[in-house]
């Protein structure tokens, strides 16, 4: 299952096609070719093997229904030996559906795994991928108002890589007031309220609302109470407290942020599961 945060960073390029190719251009010293419109293009990459080979995301820049650059676009959350073999198998396959030029943009959550990312990888002589990637610090920091109207993606993958930045704060006021009440806003919130620390999702909540927050998608939903199980589970389970079946699918059924933190806060000290959960 992939990672709360792995799923909200795509699905800015779902939305958002175009974010690719604005994202490229804060990092590439060449400019791109000129493009009037992105789309989404399948990133399925089927093999007479069956070896599946599926990328994250792949976003196609064309003048017209002619493509001139294809944009792989892979989430890597931490260094993993095997993406060396299968980036390449993206690219390639890609170049010959399409007949472009191809590009593997990575995002990564920290300076570790952007370091890893980078390093060429050799596919044969005289052929070497370089993948171009970013890292949170390549992100702008996204606190102008109409910068965030104008493109409420880039505003919300701020407020995710900056989610631990001194300016945190003017960030998430930022996302309040200008991406809130824009189309897709609400989703947005949930988005990035999925993902943020407590302290910064409760700020996030106080701007929002003057009770507690609760998710409008089912996206958010879904994805929050999953990722909150995983952790919930994982530390009764560490603590050594048998968990049935019926209370297992109650935690996992659970979307109210502030019980999901009562009851992490009750797990690290109880001494028996019911003074987690009352009967």
């Amino acid at each position: 299952m992939p990672s709360v945060l792995h799923e909200v960073v795509i699905d800015l390029f779902r939305q958002r096609p175009q974010l690719a190719a604005e994202l490229l251009e804060l990092v590439l010293d060449n400019p791109l070719p000129e493009f009037d419109h992105a789309r989404l293009e399948s990133g399925d990459f089927p093999d007479i093997d069956p070896t599946e080979y599926r990328a994250d995301s792949v976003v196609v820049l064309a003048t017209g229904t002619t493509p001139v650059l294809a944009v792989v676009v892979e989430v890597q959350l931490q260094p993993d030996s095997d993406k060396s073999w299968s980036w390449p198998v993206y690219l390639t396959t890609l170049r010959a559906r399409l007949h472009c030029l191809t590009i593997l943009l990575v995002l990564c959550p920290n300076e570790r795994t952007a370091n890893y990312c980078r390093k060429p990888i050799t596919v044969a002589p005289e052929f070497t991928l370089r993948p171009v990637v970013l890292s949170p610090k390549d992100v702008p920091i996204v606190t102008e108002p109409e910068v965030a109207t104008d493109n409420p993606e880039l505003a919300v993958l701020s407020a995710i890589a900056h989610r631990n930045h001194p300016e945190r704060n003017a960030i998430l006021t930022t996302l309040a007031t200008s991406v809130f009440p824009a189309p897709r806003g609400e989703m947005y919130i949930d988005l990035v309220a999925a993902i943020l620390p407590k302290a910064a999702r409760h700020f996030l909540e106080s701007l929002m609302t003057t009770g507690t927050y609760e998710y409008k998608s089912e996206f958010a939903r879904r994805y929050f109470s999953q990722g909150e199980a995983k952790v919930l589970l994982r530390i009764l389970a560490q603590r050594g407290f048998e968990v049935s079946e019926a209370l297992e699918a109650r935690i996992k059924a659970c979307t109210d942020v502030d019980q999901f933190d009562n009851w992490v806060d009750r797990s690290l000290t109880a001494n028996h599961i019911d003074e987690i959960f009352p009967k």
